[in-house]
């Protein structure tokens, strides 16, 4: 297997549908592009039609239901430079690239895929000069796309103007490439070396990986993550709760015990974003977070770290408990600091895929009085 098996972009070269069902699907793919590689493919069960791995990645006309927004979490409000997020005090978000390995049809950032509006896009120059100018920046996430996509010359150059400026001490990568393509690690020594050498003691390099279900963590995703560990990276995970894909509790527990097996700890458990696209993949939240707690209690304390969280555009809101009749929230991070570590109280909801839907109800039942959010004094 080469460092970059061959790209599957078109539907009609998925060789193991039926030409109706790609006749099918075509119309997806217009909408929201397909994009996916031989490996990830392999993986799948095509006698299967409800396999997960397929649910993952390949299109299905229950995408083009009229639900959700392109920007579910408003991320336009944060976009201070093209290409570059700031949200919240300490971190930066940088669009390092606008490829990934494959395309998770359940993606937040799937406009970044589809025809940009004019005056959208990166401009990474300016993006660092941001970061160089902003001391209270002590964390960059390097997302997309995909940075791991990127040849490693220009990923490290990026890394390298980055840990130029002192005030930046953890450099994180987001990226899915560890289950879509793991040889990208595997077959590139000079990725190694460049993490060997910007990964130093008390400015780590994080990956955070992106393993939805416990059957990508194959043979050569495991060697992936022990190399990124001996080069000094910390790699920890972050999935989305998936309907059809690991909305079971057994299949949530196995993912954490694998990644927790293998050195990449579970860091945030996601509620889908109300995604356009995306209403075949939503799990309610009350029901997510009964999954969540089921999951971890046969797990070790790593994987009990985990938070379930929703990044709304006002903030990480986390699922921080619930009884038959109330549901309880806490923002974990907060655009607005007044709001920082806020508890929230809400009737329950069994219905609610997304924080808004219980505000809105709220509101319903008491018109004019919106929310409130308990935070510090």
């Amino acid at each position: 297997m080469q460092a970059y098996p061959r790209f599957i972009t078109k539907i009609e070269h998925l060789d193991w549908l039926a030409p109706g069902e790609r006749d099918a699907l075509r119309d997806v793919a217009d909408k929201y592009p397909f994009r996916a590689n031989e490996y990830y493919l392999s993986l799948i069960d095509w006698d299967d039609p409800e396999d997960p791995i397929r649910r993952i990645v390949v299109p299905h006309p229950d995408e083009l239901e009229e639900w959700g927004d392109l920007d579910a979490s408003e991320e336009h409000r944060y976009t201070l430079v093209p290409g570059l997020q700031h949200k919240y005090g300490e971190t930066a978000l940088l669009l390092a690239s606008e490829v990934c390995g494959a395309i998770c049809r359940f993606c937040f950032r799937k406009r970044g895929f589809m025809k940009r509006d004019p005056g959208k896009g990166r401009d990474l120059d300016a993006a660092v000069e941001y970061v160089r100018t902003h001391p209270e920046l002590t964390n960059v996430l390097l997302t997309g796309g995909d940075p791991l996509f990127l040849p490693t010359p220009r990923l490290e150059s990026l890394v390298r103007r980055l840990r130029e400026i002192p005030h930046v001490k953890i450099l994180r990568i987001g990226s899915k490439m560890l289950a879509y393509n793991p040889y990208r690690v595997l077959e590139d020594p000079s990725l190694l070396e460049m993490f060997s050498r910007y990964s130093r003691p008390g400015r780590k390099m994080y990956v955070m990986s992106h393993f939805n279900h416990p059957r990508e963590l194959t043979e050569q995703a495991v060697a992936a993550i022990d190399l990124l560990g001996r080069a000094g990276v910390v790699v920890a995970n972050q999935t989305p709760i998936l309907r059809g894909i690991n909305d079971d509790s057994a299949v949530l527990t196995e993912l954490f015990r694998k990644l927790s097996f293998a050195g990449a700890a579970p860091y945030y458990v996601f509620i889908c974003r109300p995604t356009a696209g995306n209403l075949r993949f939503t799990v309610p939240v009350e029901r997510a977070y009964d999954l969540f707690q089921r999951a971890i209690m046969d797990c070790s304390g790593l994987a009990k770290r985990a938070k379930l969280v929703m990044s709304h555009s006002s903030g990480k809101i986390e699922v921080a408990g619930r009884t038959e009749d109330q549901i309880f929230f806490r923002y974990h991070r907060a655009a607005d600091p007044k709001r920082e570590s806020g508890f929230m109280v809400f009737r329950g909801n069994p219905e609610a895929l997304w924080f808004d839907d219980y505000v809105e109800r709220e509101v319903a039942h008491w018109p004019g009085r919106g929310y409130h959010c308990y935070g510090p004094e």
